[in-house]
């Protein structure tokens, strides 16, 4: 792990993005919990209603949802410097329907959903980054839907090593395949094709 707390990495993280006086950086610092999970442990459970916003410092996180046949669907990976969480049951107070599992020994930190909205009021910047977090996201997604339903096995996978080359090399190859909506098999037959070609 690399020095500093979650919360020095989350200051970092914001202070390379836009400019905080000491002030708003102390008011930042003190509605910040700082969470450890160890790898496999849960932070959020499906059926729990989620009530914060979580910025990784260390560690990684995965978002997945379980269907009724048994199947994981992981929606979301989220490294270091990464945002977390389950905004619909954030913004609604309805239980949600993902786990969120840490895949490696990882430390969060949590700022509650009132908090936050607080520091977003009293730090304008601070919601410019907010609001260009969330468009970005929505784009990301957008191309996630469009790539799910136009794309071949062998192109959502090469999609996705070009777009997270350091998120390929970190988590086993059944969560990238869950991740990218082919079997562990398909993926397992494009790398042995693509390792013989």
């Amino acid at each position: 792990m690399s020095p500093g707390t979650a919360i020095d990495k989350f200051i970092q993280y914001l202070t390379d993005k836009i400019p905080l006086s000491a002030e708003e950086t102390t008011q930042i610092r003190q509605v910040s919990i700082q969470k450890k999970i160890r790898k496999r442990q849960l932070l959020l459970q499906e059926g729990d209603v989620w009530r914060y916003n979580a910025f990784v410092g260390h560690g990684f996180l995965r978002t997945y949802s379980i269907d009724n046949k048994g199947n994981e669907h992981i929606l979301n990976f989220s490294p270091e410097n990464y945002w977390s969480g389950d905004r619909e049951s954030l913004m609604t107070g309805n239980p949600s329907r993902f786990n969120i599992e840490a895949i490696e020994d990882t430390d969060v930190v949590l700022i509650t959903k009132e908090n936050f909205d607080l520091l977003c009021r009293n730090i304008p910047q601070l919601n410019d980054l907010v609001n260009a977090i969330l468009h970005k996201s929505f784009v990301v997604s957008q191309d996630r839907i469009h790539a799910g339903i136009s794309l071949s096995a062998e192109e959502k996978y090469e999609k996705f090593l070009s777009q997270y080359p350091q998120i390929a090399s970190r988590v086993p190859q059944h969560m990238i395949a869950s991740y990218i909506g082919i079997t562990p098999e398909t993926l397992t037959r494009i790398r042995r094709n693509n390792a013989g070609k």
